[in-house]
């Protein structure tokens, strides 16, 4: 996706640790409902990590499935009745969960993408051995600039999405503060909930930079 190693390999570091950060959290959690949304966080930074490397191409169908899925399962729990408390509850609960379904959703959109991309298709019908070299050459870039000349608008929106996400992060992350007079315990919550903000951030920025080199 990028021509400059020391980019991929960046975000691909920052995909990991935050991936890690999510899949402890779930070790951590003693609620169910937690853990499985803290392992779909964890489960899409390693498939967009491993989309930087064109690892197991193969498999694109198979991780949009499961992207469109996780989206489903946070809609769903943004819209989940109020008594139902180990879902999203309160109002800013239900957005963090639809953006969290925004997230799941971009990934996956991204993975189609990629995978339209990258995946040449040989024209049916006969062809002679000495041009069936040439001719499959040049079916993978036609196919793939065909598919991406049908991407680029929706990849900026996209981009425009996550970018304005990662500011509203940035901005939560700066105004929270935690007081001199706050509780041991709370603090080690407010620390958490920084984290998560930062890691958030960064979560933006790498899908909005990610975008950008579709659009």
């Amino acid at each position: 996706m990028f021509n400059i190693p020391a980019i991929t390999w960046a975000l691909t570091a920052v995909l990991l640790l935050s991936g890690s950060y999510h899949f402890l959290q779930a070790t951590k959690s003693h609620q169910r409902t937690d853990q499985i949304n803290k392992s779909l966080h964890a489960l899409m930074n390693v498939l967009m990590a491993a989309m930087l490397w064109n690892l197991v191409p193969s498999t694109t169908l198979a991780q949009t499935a499961v992207l469109t899925g996780a989206a489903l399962w946070f809609v769903i729990q943004a819209g989940a009745r109020p008594e139902f408390k180990t879902l999203c509850a309160g109002n800013q609960g239900r957005l963090k969960c639809l953006y969290h379904s925004l997230s799941m959703a971009g990934a996956a959109v991204m993975i189609a993408m990629m995978g339209q991309v990258t995946t040449g298709h040989v024209p049916a019908g006969g062809m002679s051995m000495p041009n069936a070299h040439h001719s499959m050459a040049a079916a993978a870039p036609s196919t793939a600039a065909a598919t991406f000349d049908h991407s680029p608008g929706l990849a900026i929106l996209l981009t425009v999405l996550f970018g304005a996400a990662a500011v509203v992060f940035i901005l939560l992350l700066v105004r929270f503060r935690v007081t001199k007079t706050t509780l041991r315990d709370t603090a080690a919550s407010r620390l958490s909930v920084r984290a998560e903000h930062g890691l958030e951030a960064l979560g933006a920025a790498v899908m909005a930079m990610m975008f950008a080199t579709m659009s």
